[in-house]
């Protein structure tokens, strides 16, 4: 293409600039109280960005990202409410598209990104994971953008690297070719095992249900695992040990029912200590109701908060089994930090940026440490353009399975016109089914089949209905 340039020995990649960025959102409410951590969500708004890219020929396409403005996860601040959260991400979103617009020369779609990541950051100081919220929607409807105007898909972008991984953004301890080759190898599936999330409010028989929903979705877990045949599963934990043990306890007797099965644990930042959680594990293990579930356990999830995290080794933890840091990966070198104190993974999710997930998988194949990983977390990804960028990025990584929740708390494509929900549902009718009042996400043999994503753009055939949304300013 004419308007490739060198970004490294054997890599090219256009240059584009964007052009225009609008911003909406859409409110949607929960069909379940979702508590995780100290938090509970009952309603949240959506953010849409549509951006319009150029390339250096002065062609233009449209591309576009969407992504829940979740309060209570990318703040915790107490003295913060969850309005007050949820404006500090629309401020996110409005800095990103001032600094992307102020950005006139033409640059790799991976150089853009990261430039306005760190001019956000810069311009909204004190909350980097918060700030970066805007310039990881930027950066996906960019790609989103250039893909439909190359008219090739996301994975063909990434694994030729014509989104430019290389050149003077390349943090240091990464190799050009070797990032390049990388890439070259990533294989994306055809479905993926979907890790269903046992929220801290979420009833676990039958019988536990006080406020039946009767929206012909399940409400508890044996419901969900009776429609969705779900093996791998995701708790969360309060950090109070006594309940904590209680409820793994429920929750083993219904696991327990299954072959087989896998689990992972999220403190969400809810344990003040080392010993505290070293308690709760010790607990765990001289339960013999725990059996199952104690063997079960892939990893612990980002057990303390993110002001302690980087000051708590895991000392005798560790040994004991892999911890993943989540809301503490908040920069590039929050993950090599963190390895320092024991931790052995790192969370891929869309809200903190499509390339800084690519560029932990660089990290973790060629820095010839054994042990690392790197686990797909869910942000309660909405059914839609969202839960397709997400299920696309963790596919091409390569992981076997995902968090997933959003379908669980929220009935499919909630608060969309019909007409936008008939284009999604037949555009990739392998991931959604049929529901009363619309398209749902589909689950067969817990397993979520996604390759109509493979089309042009990033993994969206179809774009929303941005007329039917509230306008976010980004004045």
């Amino acid at each position: 293409m004419s308007m490739e340039r060198s970004i490294g020995d054997a890599v090219t990649a256009p240059r584009i600039r964007i052009v225009e960025i609008d911003a909406f959102e859409r409110d949607v409410s929960l069909r379940l109280p979702f508590r995780f951590g100290a938090a509970t969500l009952e309603r949240a708004p959506q953010a849409f960005l549509r951006v319009r890219v150029e390339d250096e020929a002065g062609k233009t396409a449209i591309g576009a990202a969407a992504e829940m403005m979740m309060p209570k996860w990318f703040d915790k601040n107490p003295a913060l409410t969850p309005a007050q959260n949820i404006d500090q991400l629309r401020g996110a979103i409005r800095a990103a598209a001032a600094a992307s617009l102020e950005a006139s020369a033409p640059a790799t779609l991976f150089a853009a990104a990261r430039l306005n990541d760190m001019e956000t950051v810069r311009r909204l100081p004190g909350n980097p994971l918060a700030a970066s919220f805007g310039p990881s929607l930027v950066a996906r409807a960019a790609l989103d953008a250039y893909c439909r105007l190359a008219g090739i898909s996301v994975f063909d972008a990434v694994r030729g690297n014509l989104v430019g991984i290389g050149g003077s953004m390349l943090p240091g301890d990464i190799d050009a070719d070797a990032a390049s080759a990388v890439l070259a190898g990533l294989r994306p599936a055809g479905s993926i095992a979907a890790r269903h999330t046992i929220g801290l409010l979420d009833p676990i028989t039958e019988s536990e249900i006080v406020d039946p929903v009767d929206d012909g979705l399940p409400q508890s877990l044996e419901a969900v695992i009776a429609r969705y045949g779900n093996r791998w599963f995701k708790i969360k934990l309060s950090g109070a040990v006594d309940a904590d043990i209680d409820r793994l306890a429920r929750i083993a007797a219904v696991l327990d029912r299954l072959p087989g099965y896998r689990v992972t644990v999220d403190g969400n930042e809810q344990f003040g200590a080392a010993e505290q959680l070293g308690f709760l594990l010790a607990r765990i293990d001289s339960t013999p109701r725990l059996a199952r579930l104690r063997a079960a356990i892939a990893f612990v999830e980002q057990p303390f908060s993110r002001e302690i995290t980087m000051e708590t080794p895991l000392g005798d933890l560790a040994a004991q089994l892999p911890f993943l840091i989540d809301e503490s990966d908040d920069g590039d070198g929050a993950f090599a930090r963190a390895r320092r104190l024991g931790y052995t993974g790192v969370s891929s999710k869309t809200c903190k940026g499509i390339y800084r997930s690519l560029l932990k998988a660089i990290r973790i194949r060629t820095g010839g440490v054994s042990g690392l990983f790197l686990s797909g977390e869910d942000l309660t990804c909405q059914a839609g353009l969202a839960v397709q960028q997400d299920l696309a990025l963790v596919s091409l990584l390569g992981l076997s399975h995902v968090e997933r929740n959003g379908h669980h708390y929220v009935a499919g494509m909630q608060a969309a016109p019909q007409a936008e929900k008939a284009r999604f549902a037949a555009a990739h009718p392998d991931l959604y089914e049929e529901g009363v009042d619309g398209p749902l996400l589909s689950i067969r043999d817990g397993r979520i089949a996604i390759a109509s994503l493979e089309v042009i753009g990033y993994a969206s055939g179809v774009l929303p209905d941005f007329e039917a949304m509230e306008r976010l300013s980004t004045e």
